[in-house]
This record gives structure tokens, C-alpha cells and sequence, in this order.
């Protein structure tokens, strides 16, 4: 009988314990836990207690666990300030002429610049561009020095309609390098994701690891400021 009772009074204990520390803030966490010990100790068999070395691993989790989720929030909180201020310092170089690695350039009416770094010579170097018609266009560079390599699209003088083309660079040493085109940042701004996102004239949208070098604004842009 006295067995009996004394499971009664833990299943009403447990169950009242466990009913105060439902909806508890995040602020109230380790009371929450402190509470689930004391009930635990309390309710324990007095004729089987409880070892004490596992009250104390239990703390010693709940210690770990709580310092994880600190060490969580900071770094939430130091990836958000350095996220905006990575938006700030791209926002101010808005306007400036950018080289940025691409696989895909897309050509209007203007001449486009691009380059390409080889670390081996090579004596047939082809750039294939391939339109959305599934049309490859080749561009010759001849023989090629290792080292980088500057090159210039000009749409008309190729014959290249105006549109989006992918980019594959084949060289005779079998190398396939980076292709970096040239492009104007017009504009910095946050994805629904909350991932910074940029647009590149003949380029369109890039992330700031694509961008290879920052140009400075154009000659007659700058002299206005």
C-alpha cells in the first residue's frame, strides 16, 4: 500500500512540475531545467536513489547546452552585422566598373571585356559562345602565353545577336580557367533568402564572391562628383 502511494504522489507531482514549465520564455531555460532536477530528485525511489554522479552529468549537459545556444545567438547576431555591413560597403561602389567570374555572358550593342588567366601556354585557344538557340559562335586568340590573358567581345564585328551566351574557354594544354567579364554594379540588395545579391551589367544577377576585381568608377562619372 505504502508503494502505492508513494507512485501516486510522483505521478502527481511529475504531472504538476511538468505543467509549470510548459510555456516558459526562452529567458526562463535553465529555471526550466533546474525545475525538471529538483522534480527528478524528488521523486526519486528511496529505496533505489538515485546515483549523485548522475545529477551531476545532467548539470554538466545542461551547462554544455546552454553555452552552445549562447554561442549560437552570437553567432547569429555576428553574421547579421557583418552581413549589413557588407550590404553598406558594396552599396557605396555602386556605379564603379567590376570584373566578376562568369559562365555566361549576356551581349547588346556595346563591346564587353573580359580575361582569362592560363597557367600554361597553350597554342590553340578558343572561346565557344553558345546562344539560347543552341548556336556555338567561336572566338579565336591563336597561341597563348601562361599568364593573364585580356580579350574584347564586340557583338557586331562577330555577327552575335543580342542575347544571353553560356562560355567555355578550350585551350590545347586541356586547361579550362575562370572566365572574368567586365560589367557595371548597378545595383546591391538583400534576396528573400537574406543573402546579398548583386546586378552586374552584362552579366545580371551575381553573388559578391563572383566579383575578381573592383575598377573604380568611370573617368567621366567620377570627374562629376
Amino acid at each position: 500500500m505504502q508503494t502505492s502511494l508513494l507512485n501516486n504522489n510522483d505521478s502527481s507531482s511529475a504531472t504538476d512540475t511538468s505543467q509549470s514549465i510548459i510555456g516558459n520564455t526562452p529567458a526562463a531555460t535553465q529555471d526550466m531545467f533546474t525545475k525538471l532536477l529538483v522534480a527528478q530528485i524528488q521523486n526519486q525511489d528511496p529505496l533505489e536513489p538515485t546515483d549523485p554522479s548522475q545529477f551531476i552529468n545532467q548539470l554538466t549537459q545542461l551547462s554544455q547546452t546552454e553555452s552552445l545556444q549562447n554561442l549560437s545567438a552570437l553567432t547569429s547576431s555576428n553574421a547579421s552585422v557583418l552581413q549589413s555591413m557588407q550590404v553598406i560597403a558594396l552599396g557605396a561602389q555602386v556605379g564603379s566598373d567590376v570584373m566578376a567570374s562568369s559562365t555566361s555572358v549576356t551581349l547588346g550593342g556595346d563591346k564587353v571585356s573580359g580575361s582569362f588567366t592560363l597557367a600554361n601556354s597553350s597554342s590553340k585557344t578558343t572561346l565557344a559562345l553558345t546562344g539560347t538557340d543552341g548556336v556555338e559562335h567561336d572566338v579565336s586568340f591563336g597561341a597563348v602565353a601562361p599568364g593573364t590573358v585580356p580579350f574584347t567581345l564586340d557583338p557586331a564585328a562577330l555577327g552575335l545577336a543580342p542575347g544571353t551566351y553560356t562560355m567555355a574557354l578550350q585551350t590545347s594544354s586541356s586547361e579550362k580557367p575562370g572566365i572574368d567579364i567586365g560589367g557595371r554594379l548597378q545595383s546591391v540588395r538583400l534576396s528573400a533568402a537574406g543573402s546579398v545579391v548583386l546586378t552586374v551589367s552584362n552579366l545580371g544577377t551575381v553573388s559578391p564572391s563572383a566579383i575578381t576585381a573592383f575598377n573604380g568608377q568611370p573617368a567621366a562619372q567620377a570627374s562629376s562628383l
